[in-house]
Parts: structure tokens; C-alpha cells; sequence
């Protein structure tokens, strides 16, 4: 069943100096839904990650991506083009971040839907890239059922502001141990996460007794889910969007 949808930008307040821009979309008409977070790319709240929101909330959830980087100024609050001159700039504010910050602020988004678009106590979380480091440590800190985990860089080694004081992957017990459902997906070419990378992804989840399963799709690259990108793979695109669909339905109730 497809849902039609309504969407809008919020504020919400948090701890920053101003507030948090977020993107939020649900199911059109009344009646409770579950959640999902969604966790943007390097760039912010992009058009493609609104996209995401949307196609989320025609599921059937109360999907919300919230602008992590809103600490760092107003002018976050739509993201940045995705090119080679704003690349740094993105890393830039990636290195803002902080454990706690981050924390806060999808527990923020989490309470807003809550509180303001019907949403349910079930809730889930979906990331591509950055977003997929975010799902992650969203995944060790908050009271989730699923996580849909698309190509995360960093998990194994110190690359972001969340990889301090060790890798983010040191704290895959904590997951377990809230019991949320992992899919994680990868592309076999991807430039960022390698075979051993993947391999030590695994393993942690295996150790800590984790509910999770690894998709490899062969010959796909890094960023393969977006339609209009060069690495775009209509296949593994096709396929991992069923199985995220097919997770939600099972975990998140609907």
C-alpha cells in the first residue's frame, strides 16, 4: 500500500543557540503512525534526503530528518550542493559535531513527531552514508526496532566527530543490547568501506549477539541508491528499498 503524504519544514528547540531545522513527512489524513529518523549524507537536509522523507512517509511512517549542523549556523538549513568546492565546507561542519549534541537532537526530532504528527512509540531509523554513521550511533543510544544502515562510512576506524574517544564500532554492544534489528547494506566497489571494513563491521555485530544481516551488491559503488547520480545502480537500489520496506513492515508494526 502506497500512503499519499504531506510534508513541511519545522523548528524544533534543542539545546543549540537556535533551533533545529528538520524536514517532516507523514501519511496524509488522521491517524497514528510509527517513526523513522532519517540521517542525511555528508551534504545536510538536501533535496534528495528530503526525497527520502517523503518516500518514507508513503510506507506509511512519520519520517523526520532533522538538521544536525544547525549549531553551526542558519545557513545550514538546506544543505549544500554536492560538489568538490563544498566538500571541505561539509567536513567542516561534520567536525562539529559531538556525541552529545547528536544524541539530543534525534531525540529531539524523535519527540517532536511525537507530540506534533501522530506519531507512535515504535520507531525505526534509516541513513545512506554520513546518515548511515548517524543510524548507526543512533542505534546505541536511542530505543529503536530497526535501523536500515546504507553504506556507512567510518564505523571501523576514527573518522568523524562521533568516532571520539574510539570508533563508533566499539559501541555496537550497546546496540544489541537495546535489540534493534540491523540491515546493513554495501556496495562491493564502494571506495570508502573495503572487504576488511565490512568484514570488522560483521564480526562486531556477530560478537555482540546482534539481530542483523549484510547485503553485498556486486559491482556497486559507493552513493548507488540516488537516481541522477553516476554511481546509481537501478538493481541494488531496487532491491535494498524492498528489503527496507519489508523490515519496517515486520519491526515497526506497519
Amino acid at each position: 500500500m502506497t500512503y499519499e503524504t504531506v510534508a513541511h519544514e519545522v523548528e524544533i528547540a534543542t539545546g543549540g543557540a537556535a533551533p533545529m531545522t528538520a524536514y517532516v513527512a507523514r501519511p496524509a489524513g488522521t491517524g497514528r503512525h510509527p517513526a523513522v529518523l532519517v540521517g542525511a549524507e555528508l551534504w545536510g537536509l538536501t533535496e534528495d534526503v528530503r526525497g527520502i522523507v517523503r518516500q518514507v512517509a508513503a510506507l506509511g511512517y512519520v519520517a523526520i530528518a532533522p538538521n544536525l549542523y544547525h549549531r553551526s549556523g542558519p545557513e545550514t538549513a538546506t544543505g549544500l550542493a554536492e560538489n568538490a568546492a563544498n566538500r571541505e565546507r561539509a567536513f567542516e561542519l561534520l567536525g562539529q559535531l559531538t556525541r552529545d549534541g547528536v544524541e539530543e537532537d534525534l531525540r529531539a526530532a524523535v519527540a517532536h513527531v511525537r507530540t506534533h504528527a501522530q506519531a507512535t512509540e515504535q520507531t525505526g531509523v534509516l541513513g545512506f552514508s554520513l546518515g548511515g554513521h548517524i543510524a548507526y550511533f543512533a542505534a546505541t543510544r536511542l530505543d529503536l526496532a530497526a535501523a536500515a544502515i546504507f553504506y556507512p562510512g567510518w564505523l571501523p576506524v576514527a573518522g568523524t566527530a562521533l568516532s571520539r574517544p574510539e570508533p563508533l564500532l566499539a559501541t555496537t554492544g550497546s546496540l544489541a543490547e537495546r535489540d534493534v534489528r540491523v540491515l546493513m547494506f554495501f556496495a562491493e566497489l564502494d571506495h570508502v568501506i573495503d572487504a576488511e571494513q565490512r568484514t570488522q563491521i560483521a564480526e562486531a555485530l556477530t560478537a555482540a549477539g546482534a539481530r542483523h544481516e549484510e547485503v553485498v551488491y556486486p559491482g556497486a559503488r559507493h552513493a548507488f541508491f540516488f537516481p541522477g547520480r553516476e554511481p546509481y545502480d537501478k538493481a541494488a537500489a531496487e532491491d535494498s528499498w524492498a528489503r527496507v520496506r519489508d523490515l519496517f513492515a515486520a519491526e515497526l508494526g506497519r
